[in-house]
């Protein structure tokens, strides 16, 4: 999953993608690499992002993906966790919708997917972008996670939205400290007894700075290290800027497992 942030404050790139030609030129650019979904989005949801209102949203994104919808076969998704801004971005040509807010009691967003039969991501986060980072709290983080997603499945087929049409995040970063983080990716395995696929998005993330000492663009490795345990692990989507370097450490994973499954089978 390709990243196509068309914001003006988005962490790692906000700005660059700001005007609509810009953002579709990314977008084809990250599909040229290897993409398989493009995400686009026009709110930023880094720690302490200020809000932006719907109108602004849709102005940002509905160009950009009624423009890629029609230039590439790639899956389209949309990132948002507005109603009005998903149902418009499905109607331009989106199939998707990544929600980082999840975690609402509202039921305005999981109608909208039903109506739609588009597919979901369901996005674990405590709190809000504005509130996530302040004090973040788990007795076990691993677990609480797991049984918001069980929770969710039951309200999103509660509503309409099938288990065919449900992804899974975890929600790096998203009201979680640096050990938070690092136990989620070494339990990832978990999640799939849910059965359903898994997305995983560590790129350019803060936990990999402050674990690291590393620079917002000087985190490829790092997050290279955690895409490839996280695909040996299961995980089916990976969520990156970084689309061609991600691709080839993706292949190059499982080239290795497949030998391992290989060799496996011939014992």
């Amino acid at each position: 999953m390709g990243i196509v942030n068309v914001t003006p404050d988005s962490f790692s790139d906000g700005g660059e993608f700001l005007e609509p030609e810009d953002a579709i030129a990314q977008g084809l650019k990250l599909a040229e690499e290897g993409a398989d979904i493009i995400d686009v989005g026009g709110e930023s949801s880094r720690p302490n992002a200020r809000p932006v209102d719907e109108a602004e949203e849709l102005r940002r994104v509905t160009p950009v993906i009624e423009h890629l919808s029609h230039a590439t076969q790639v899956p389209i998704s949309i990132d948002t966790s507005k109603p009005l801004v998903a149902r418009a971005a499905l109607q331009a040509g989106a199939s998707i919708v990544n929600d980082i807010g999840a975690n609402r009691t509202d039921l305005a967003m999981w109608r909208v997917v039903a109506e739609a039969g588009a597919g979901y991501v369901c996005m674990h986060m405590q709190g809000t972008p504005q509130t996530m980072q302040s004090s973040p709290f788990y007795s076990d983080v691993v677990r609480e996670v797991g049984e918001f997603f069980l929770d969710r499945t039951q309200r999103l087929q509660d509503c309409g939205v099938g288990p065919d049409q449900l992804i899974l995040d975890p929600g790096i970063g998203f009201g979680k400290t640096i050990e938070h983080n690092l136990e989620l990716l070494r339990s990832v395995h978990k999640f799939l007894e849910l059965e359903r696929p898994l997305l995983l998005g560590v790129s350019r993330k803060s936990f990999i700075g402050k674990l690291l000492g590393a620079q917002t663009k000087r985190r490829l490795p790092a997050a290279l290290a955690c895409t490839c345990l996280a695909v040996q692990a299961g995980v089916q989507i990976i969520r990156a800027h970084d689309v061609a370097e991600t691709v080839q450490a993706i292949r190059m994973t499982e080239a290795i497992l497949a030998k391992q499954l290989t060799h496996a089978g011939n014992c």
